[in-house]
This record gives structure tokens, C-alpha cells and sequence, in this order.
């Protein structure tokens, strides 16, 4: 081969490997602009380490810069954020906050019902609330997908048509039966298809169908059937990293994904061990393990949630804490349970 001949295959050569490198770096790049939603619930932890401390005006700053960095925002944190906003008196901001809340499924029902706020419906700019309310709501219709909403509220209430009866049986023993012979198999499917949803389209949570509470009553009555039921189960263990991915696409809230697995924790161990705190009561040893847990969901510690429910009672605000119905107030820690 002439020296001629070998120029235009490394030309060619060239060609190949500028693809393969340019290629390379635009999947880095793409892959790097997917948000880390742990990072979101760690900087709004952050957020409310400044309440705590009484620093409203900067947790307000620290809040609007997380929505300033994602494209979904989750609607508890505008909630809080609003309260804030009206707490340093500052009412435009905290009816712009609103106006955000609203277009992500925040309703005029829920916001009449929080008292912290109720003066905002004497100021002028409620009646601008009003009147944007319906544009405002329907950017959350044409956000969520409304279809598969549908098909989740019909999977709930099958859920809670076989669950009904569960509480009619008489006995521990005799509530275990039904739930083996009548709940399971209804549950096992609803299962299976959440794993085709997933794949699908994502976790059918706030972002996807503005609903959170749906499906993971679903997975929590899956969790509750029976220490024994879950010892053996293989589905909900298996659905598990899935969940934990949902997380942190943004797709699922931690204290979703906490309480459904605090009821398989706690069912499993026939109520001897705790994860999350919110069925067994906590002991001091068991502490350090559950913060643990916590933070690698992006979970606040009980201690900030705990200190968040004294500036709850200080403030009047409400900042729609993790645990309930379960939990109304501080989860208390023991010396030994």
C-alpha cells in the first residue's frame, strides 16, 4: 500500500473515532442533566435547618433556589414555602407561591383549610387567585396523565372493596385467613401491574398522576397482610430498587416509600424491629440506624422532624410532616421498647 493510499483511511479512521468521542461526551452530558431528586430533598432538609434555627427569610431563599434548579417541584414544599413567604410578611411572594402550588394540584379547598394562611383570603390579591384559578388548574390537568389516574383510582377501589371486610373478622387469626384467601390474589395482581406502570411510564405518584397516597395504600395493605405472607413475599422485595429509583427521578416522595416500607418491616418482624418510626416506637439504640435510612432516601431525621413540630406549635404554620395518619406529632424515642 502507497503512503497515497493510507491517508484516506485515516482520514476515515479519524472520522470514526471524533463520532465515537463526540457521542461519548453528548451521553455524558445528557446523563448529567438528568436531576438527582436526593439532592432536591437534601437541600430542602437544609431549608429547614434554618427554620429551626429561626432563620425564616434565608430558609425562604433556600427554598426558591431549589425551584429555581428543577423542573418538578413537589407540592408540600410549596406549601411551606408560601407560609413562609407570609410569615416575613411578604404577601406578593406568598401569593405567587400560591399561584405555583396551584398549578401543581394545590386546591382552593386545601388552602382554606390552612389556617396559617387564612388572613391571605382578606387581601386583594386573593380575589386574583380566584379568578386564576381555573387557568392555574388546568396546567395541572395537562401536566398529570389523566388516563392512568384513572386506572389508579379504580386499582384503589378494589383495594379497598376486599379490604373492608378484613375489619368485620373477628380475631387476629380470623382477619389473617381472609387476607391470604380473599386480599392476596386481588393484591399479587395490582402488584404485577404496578411493575408494567413502572416500566411504562414511571411511579404512579404526585408527578405523574397527582396522587400520592392511591398506590402506596395499595402497597402498604400489600405489606399488612401477615408476618408470614411476608417472609416469603418475593414481589415487594423485587419491586423495591425500583421505588428507590423512583425517588430519585423525582417520581416518588421519601415518606411514601417510608411508609410502605415500615409496615413490611414491621409486619415481617412480627413487631420487633422498626425502620422508618412511625409503627413501632422507637428505642435510643435503634436511632442511629433509622436517621441512617432516612438520609439515604433523602428523609429528614426525626430529630428536624421533631424540632419542625415545635416550630409548628410556635408559629402556627403547617409544614405537612412525614407519617401521617400514623404520626400527628414527634415520634417519641425510648430507652427499650
Amino acid at each position: 500500500m502507497t503512503s497515497a493510499e493510507t491517508i484516506p483511511i485515516m482520514n476515515r479512521i479519524r472520522l470514526i473515532v471524533t463520532i465515537i468521542i463526540n457521542f461519548c461526551v453528548g451521553f455524558g452530558l445528557a446523563a448529567q442533566k438528568q436531576p438527582d431528586y436526593l439532592k432536591y430533598h437534601q437541600d430542602i432538609i437544609k431549608a429547614e435547618k434554618l427554620i429551626i434555627n429561626g432563620k425564616y427569610t434565608e430558609a425562604l431563599v433556600a427554598f426558591e433556589k431549589v425551584f429555581d434548579s428543577y423542573e418538578y417541584i413537589f407540592l408540600r414544599d410549596y406549601k411551606v414555602a408560601a407560609q413562609l413567604a407570609f410569615l416575613i410578611q411578604d404577601e406578593t411572594k406568598a401569593f405567587d407561591l400560591m399561584r405555583r402550588g396551584i398549578s401543581v394540584g394545590w386546591t382552593l379547598k386545601n388552602i382554606r383549610k390552612n389556617e396559617f394562611l387564612r388572613p391571605l383570603q382578606k387581601m386583594k390579591g386573593w380575589e386574583m387567585i380566584k379568578s386564576e384559578y381555573g387557568s392555574l388548574r388546568s396546567r395541572y390537568k395537562n401536566r398529570i396523565n389523566l388516563k392512568l389516574r384513572a386506572e389508579v383510582h379504580e386499582m384503589l377501589k378494589r383495594d379497598q372493596w376486599l379490604d373492608l371486610p378484613y375489619y368485620l373478622r373477628i380475631g387476629q387469626k380470623a382477619k389473617e385467613r381472609y387476607a391470604i384467601k380473599k386480599f392476596k390474589p386481588n393484591n399479587e395482581k395490582q402488584i404485577k401491574r404496578l411493575n408494567e406502570i413502572l416500566e411504562e411510564y414511571g411511579y404512579p405518584g404526585e408527578k405523574l398522576i397527582g396522587n400520592t397516597l392511591w398506590m402506596s395504600t395499595i402497597l402498604v395493605h400489600h405489606n399488612s397482610i401477615s408476618s408470614e405472607y411476608a417472609r416469603r413475599d418475593t414481589l415487594y422485595p423485587t419491586l423495591k430498587p425500583r421505588l428507590l429509583a423512583a425517588i430519585q427521578r423525582g417520581e416518588m416522595a421519601p415518606d411514601d416509600y417510608a411508609i410502605i416500607e415500615d409496615w413490611y418491616v414491621v409486619v415481617k418482624s412480627n413487631r420487633q424491629q422498626a425502620a422508618y418510626g412511625y409503627l413501632n416506637t422507637l428505642t435510643e439504640q435503634e436511632l442511629p440506624k433509622v436517621n441512617e435510612l432516612r438520609k439515604n432516601i433523602g428523609l429528614r431525621s426525626i430529630e428536624i422532624r421533631n424540632s419542625l413540630v415545635d416550630i409548628q406549635s410556635q408559629t402556627g404554620m403547617n409544614f405537612y410532616l412525614d407519617g401521617k395518619p400514623w404520626v400527628n406529632g414527634k415520634i417519641i424515642i425510648v430507652n427499650k421498647r
